[in-house]
Order: C-alpha cells, then structure tokens, then sequence
C-alpha cells in the first residue's frame, strides 16, 4: 500500500485515505491556445515506469492538495511538498538521485 506523509499537517496516509490528482507540473493551456496544445493538456499524460511527480489531495485529513514524487515500479517514495510550487524542491531532486544514479529530471 502506498503510504504518503502529507506536507502540511505532518500526517502519514495510506493511498485510501488520499485522492489522486494525475501528473504534477503541467503547463495548463486554455482559452486562446492552440488546438494541440489544448487537446495535449487534456489527454497527453506521461505514464512512465520510475520516478514520476504526482498530485494528491488529503481527502480525509486536512483536505489539501500536495505533491509527491514516488517510483511507478516499486511504489518508492521520494517525497512530499505542498502544491504551491513550480517543481521538485532541491532536497526531494538530490533524494531521487542518491537512490537512482543516472536519473535526471526531464
């Protein structure tokens, strides 16, 4: 069971008690964008097998939502950080790297 510390109450939830929100770190298009980048914002998801950055929500806690970084394959997790950021924070890059050498954001 995958189990996520959320970033702003502290507390430790299993997957049951969290929502998921799909891919973190989209460029949104709306309104005025193009047809393609429109329809790949709506559709286009990675999905890939290893590290992956997501969104999920505090369903039944404090109700925020957060991001996580966790491996698809092994359901490692990296770590945690709230939502209000542009992307992966310093510490969780240099984590992901200690336990995968090679592996670079992309």
């Amino acid at each position: 069971m995958l189990l996520l510390t959320c970033p702003y109450c502290g507390i430790a939830a299993e997957e049951t008690e969290l929502a998921p929100g799909g891919e973190a770190h989209l460029k949104r298009f709306g309104p005025g964008s193009s047809d393609d980048d429109f329809e790949a914002y709506m559709f286009a998801r990675k999905n890939p097998k290893g590290v992956h950055f997501e969104r999920w929500r505090h369903a039944y806690g404090c109700g925020k939502w957060f991001m996580a970084a966790r491996c698809t394959a092994t359901l490692e997790v990296f770590g945690t950080y709230p939502a209000q950021v542009p992307g992966p924070p310093p510490e969780i890059i240099a984590r992901i790297k200690a336990r995968r050498p090679g592996w670079s954001p992309g």
